[in-house]
């Protein structure tokens, strides 16, 4: 299951996906997991396992909005392992 089809399952929430995006976002070296019943999703391991999310938080200019699109994209996408 990724963390999209978590999502439309009602199993990850907007305020819990939210939350753990804004924490990834304030400090990406400190670990932020979201657990979704017993898996879990490594946020920072999402985002260097899709291009798109690195390619847009390493350039220089992006709006805060584009990072968090690209950091939410990348968490569901992932897969909940």
């Amino acid at each position: 299951m990724t963390g999209g089809e978590a999502y439309k399952q009602k199993l990850l929430t907007e305020d819990a996906l939210n939350a753990v995006v804004a924490a990834y976002l304030a400090d990406p070296s400190v670990p932020a997991v979201l657990e979704i019943g017993t898996g879990r999703i490594d946020i920072a391991a999402a985002v260097l396992a899709h291009a798109y999310a690195v390619e847009v938080l390493g350039r220089e200019g992006v709006t805060g909005p584009q990072r968090r699109n690209a950091v939410r994209t990348a968490v569901l996408l992932a897969t909940v392992g």
